[in-house]
């Protein structure tokens, strides 16, 4: 098999796809945390410089102290302090960051937090009210702020790192579980489309591939089946034709070596005549099943008198049964049953049943043609009083050639096509067709329920020949 273009693997499409799908979320992740540690890291330092304002608050009002001595009390040197004092005054290094508002706040007993320049440059202020009614002001740079987030964010590179490394070794992982099954299922494919049988495919993976796999297991067990079917079929083909071929042939070579001669000859030609008919049926009935298996086999629905046809019917199979000494019945309403559907087709499957029927019916048993109303529907019976089905039997009388087969040199039997004719045939009227080992008469009964009309899209497959038949008008 030629595949045209260069296509990538599965295992490679699930990694770049996992990869893809881990950098699009290490992208997101680290854009958002990328910003979320600016406010993170500022709200830390706001925090812990908001601390040391309320414990310098709660130191005696030592301010001279504090002032010549704040970078031993305040902290590092760029930790700036200011006093206000009881009357509003503002004394220290970061006085000029005490504006109005912090300073009415802090007479107010509130706590301060907010933003200012001090220097040129861009501090954080915290303020926290004092016992004797002022307050006391920390002020850090903004650099400090800057130096943290800076931090943070190089921590954060190693993390996002390795979760896209983990996301692609992952999906490595993940390719490889879903692969391998898969590559196997495809080899055993190749191996079943080139006449490998009995191979089969380990259920292994997620349950969809495993699911695979024992579809591609039944699909080995049916091709088998409908191989070995088919070589059965061919066999037994080969066989009903090669007996009327080889009587033909001896006879004619007997006519044309002058073996039969004067009397003899009329005989020798009604026998060449019977044999040649015989494979002549063979021959059609192989023809009608191929016709009925193909996909443009037309119907002509009409609305049909069901019990007229089986009258017509009745009349011409009355005069068969006769000459061959059958006690014929028929059972019909005696009033219109009807229903739509292609009333030739109706009438070449009860031929075919009935002549099935005549076939093993013994001279003085009845063979019974029965209609009866079925719901909307319509229900035909073929009753025989012949030797009748086993439950195997009835289980595969509709498969080509089986019982046929089964019963050769035991009892009368066809082609091995005619019931596998029916079921198709009636598959195709979209009724149902079943088989029953004993009917009251003593032999097989062969039921077909019709519906009112036929539904253009069933699907009716065959024994080991699955097929969808369309409805034409």
């Amino acid at each position: 098999m030629t595949v045209r273009g260069r296509r990538g693997t599965l295992a490679g499409s699930v990694v770049l796809l996992t990869t893809a799908v881990a950098a699009v979320a290490v992208l997101v992740t680290g854009l958002f945390a990328w910003r979320m540690i600016r406010t993170n890291a500022e709200a830390q330092e706001r925090d812990e410089l908001a601390r040391r304002a309320e414990v310098l608050a709660r130191t005696p009002p030592l301010a001279s102290w504090i002032l010549n001595r704040q970078q031993r009390i305040a902290g590092p040197e760029d930790i700036r302090l200011a006093l206000v004092g009881p009357s509003g005054e503002v004394t220290g290094p970061a006085a000029a960051a005490v504006d109005g508002d912090s300073r009415e706040a802090l007479l107010a007993g509130r706590d301060v937090s907010a933003g200012a320049r001090l220097d040129g440059h861009g501090v954080l202020v915290e303020g926290a009210p004092t016992p004797n009614g002022g307050g006391l002001v920390l002020t850090q740079p903004l650099s400090a702020v800057d130096q943290a987030t800076d931090r943070m964010r190089g921590a954060l590179v190693l993390p996002l790192v390795l979760g896209l490394a983990g996301a692609g070794l992952s999906g490595a992982l993940l390719a490889r579980r879903l692969a391998r099954p898969l590559v196997s299922a495809a080899r055993t494919a190749h191996r079943l489309s080139e006449g490998e049988r009995g191979l089969t495919v380990p259920a292994q993976g997620p349950t969809e591939v495993a699911e695979l796999a024992g579809a591609l297991n039944t699909l080995d067990a049916a091709l088998a089946r409908s191989e070995n079917r088919q070589r059965d079929f061919l066999m037994s083909v080969s066989h009903e034709i090669r007996t009327p071929l080889t009587t033909a042939r001896g006879y004619a070579e007997a006519l044309a070596d002058s073996v039969i001669t004067g009397d003899e000859v009329p005989a020798a030609g009604r026998i060449l005549r019977t044999e040649m008919e015989r494979l002549e049926r063979f021959v059609g009935d192989l023809l009608a099943l191929a016709r009925l298996e193909a996909d443009d086999f037309r119907l002509d629905i009409t609305e049909v008198d069901l019990d007229a046809l089986v009258a017509t019917a009745a009349t011409a199979w009355s005069a068969r049964c006769a000459r061959h000494d059958v006690d014929f019945r028929v059972e019909r309403p005696g009033h219109p049953l009807t229903v739509t559907t292609d009333g030739f087709r109706v009438r070449q499957l009860l031929d075919g049943l009935a002549e099935n029927a005549l076939r093993v019916t013994p001279a003085g048993r009845p063979l019974v043609l029965a209609l009866h109303p079925d719901g909307s529907g319509a229900r035909i019976d073929i009753r025989d009083g012949g030797p009748g089905l086993t439950d195997e039997d009835a289980a595969v009388a509709f498969e080509r050639g089986v019982l046929t087969e089964r019963y050769r040199g035991v009892r009368a039997v066809g082609s091995g096509l005619g019931l596998a004719i029916a079921h198709r045939l009636t598959a195709r009227l979209g009724g149902t067709i079943t088989a029953h080992g004993r009917a009251p008469e003593g032999g097989a009964c062969f039921t077909v329920r019709l519906p009112p009309s036929p539904d253009p899209d069933m699907a009716a497959p065959g024994p080991g020949d699955p097929y969808t038949p369309r409805t034409q008008r």
